[in-house]
Formats: C-alpha cells, structure tokens, sequence
C-alpha cells in the first residue's frame, strides 16, 4: 500500500542508485546498535521492517540474530539479497505490506526505519496491531522517525513524543521504554532530525 504523496517504491528502487536515496546508511544505525546494548538484545529472530537496500538486515546477521527483512518494493529486494549474499550472511527476505500483511512472526525484535513514518495517519492504528501481533512477549520494537523537530514539510511525517506514546500508549500491549531526539543518519546534509523510540511488548 503506496501511501498518497509518497513515491512509487519500485520505480525508485529500479530505476535510481541506490546509495544515492536520501536515507541510504551503509552500516548499522547508531541509534539501533546503542539501543541493543542498552536493553541487553543480544540474539534472536529479528524483523527489518521495510527494508530498502538491506543494509541494517544485513547488519543485523552479522551481529548473529536470525534475520527476515520485508519490503513492498521487489526491485529493493533483489537489490538487499545481492548484497546479503555478497557480505556472506543469511537473510531471509520477503515481499510484504505491513498494512496488509502475509508475515506472521513472531520476532523477537522488529526495527523500522523509514517505514512507519510514510504510513498515512488514518492507517497508523492498523499499523500498531500488525507490530503487536508479529511480535513474541518481551519482543522489541525499535522506531526510527522524522521528529517533529526537522522544519519543513517535506518528506515523511513527523512525530512528537507524545504521539508515539499516544499510538503506543496502551499498558495492556506495550510499554514505551526509552525515546529520545537524533538524526537520521543518510545522503542528506545536514542529516535531518529524528525520533528514536525503544517500545516493548508486554
């Protein structure tokens, strides 16, 4: 599901260099490394979200977890298991919307990066009972977003604090752990600013 306004992923993917994409990050995102060391995530089945070009799947595998990434986009598929296979780790990848999911779980983590923050607000809600069904008790949610801090209008949605804890905010599914503002590390200059969210499933 393309939301309005947003490009055509598969165009993109297809037709552009990749390394060029304006949130292309070649190795693990910083804010993403901190948080497993900080909540002690070590190892299990993990969940790349919209994966894109695969780079924090990959990096994932490489840090030993067991690895499913998914995106809408085939061509960003094709593009993330070349390199996968090229950097010598296993990653299962899977053509999927989150908003009308064929993936099940349960994942012990999910990382978004990039993909709630294009998700149109009437459809946020759905997006919410997608992650709490795909992943295991205790499970791990890591959220990267455009904060609403970053001026403009331009690019994804931008989200304050307390609409994470509005969307996530229910005590009987999920707790929000940690949130604090950074960057979104990328192709941009300066690097727009971001939201990171630690939230966890009860």
């Amino acid at each position: 599901m393309r939301p309005l306004g947003f490009p055509n992923w598969e165009e993109l993917y297809r037709n552009d260099t990749v390394e060029a994409l304006p949130w292309y990050w070649p190795t693990i995102d910083p804010d993403l490394e901190a948080a497993l060391a900080r909540h002690g995530v070590e190892a299990g089945r993990a969940l790349d979200q919209g994966t894109g070009p695969g780079t924090q799947a990959i990096a994932l595998a490489e840090r030993g977890f067991t690895v499913t990434a998914t995106d809408v986009s085939p061509a960003a598929l094709a593009y993330a298991a070349r390199k996968a296979k090229g950097r010598g780790v296993t990653v299962t990848f899977v053509e999927d919307d989150v908003l009308a999911p064929r993936l099940v779980g349960p994942f012990d983590v999910i990382f978004d990066r990039g993909c709630f923050h294009v998700i149109a607000p009437e459809a946020r809600s759905e997006y919410v009972d997608v992650v709490h069904r795909r992943l295991a008790p205790s499970g791990w949610l890591f959220l990267k977003t455009f904060s609403h801090l970053q001026p403009g209008t331009e690019g994804p949605h931008r989200f304050a604090p307390d609409d994470i804890r509005r969307l996530f905010g229910d005590p009987g599914r999920f707790e929000v752990a940690t949130m604090f503002e950074t960057v979104y590390q990328g192709q941009l200059d300066p690097y727009p600013k971001a939201l990171f969210s630690a939230i966890r499933r009860r």
